[in-house]
């Protein structure tokens, strides 16, 4: 079992920065390839970045490329994403999760944080 716990969410305003964290407990951390997804008012969750299990490759989806970061601390057992120049789109609750496989697909990931809200206003 794996517990994770977001923090970092909150109100920003448009071309901002927010920095989101994900706190992991429970089994070997670096077992576990992480990522977050979001998730919009009426729209699917979607994956918006992931790294794998030694931090050493990361994937982005396209709307965020060159604004978001993810990086890991396997032996601070965490997982951060660095927002930059955000957009109102980036509006939505903001989920870390983590997964044995690599994949983009919120089905595959076995753990899930309770969420942080990221609210962009133009």
């Amino acid at each position: 079992q794996v517990q994770l716990v977001e923090s970092g969410g909150g109100p920003v305003q448009a071309g901002g920065s927010l920095r989101l964290s994900c706190a992991a407990f429970g089994r070997t951390f670096n077992n576990y390839v992480m990522a977050w997804f979001r998730q919009a008012p009426g729209k699917a969750r979607e994956g918006v970045a992931m790294i794998t299990w030694s931090g050493d490759i990361s994937y982005y989806v396209d709307s965020v490329k060159g604004r978001f970061t993810i990086s890991r601390d396997n032996a601070k057992n965490t997982v951060t994403l660095q927002m930059n120049s955000l957009k109102p789109e980036d509006t939505a609750v903001y989920y870390c999760a983590a997964s044995t496989g690599l994949s983009d697909v919120a089905v595959d990931y076995d753990y899930w944080g309770q969420g942080t809200q990221v609210t962009v206003s133009s």
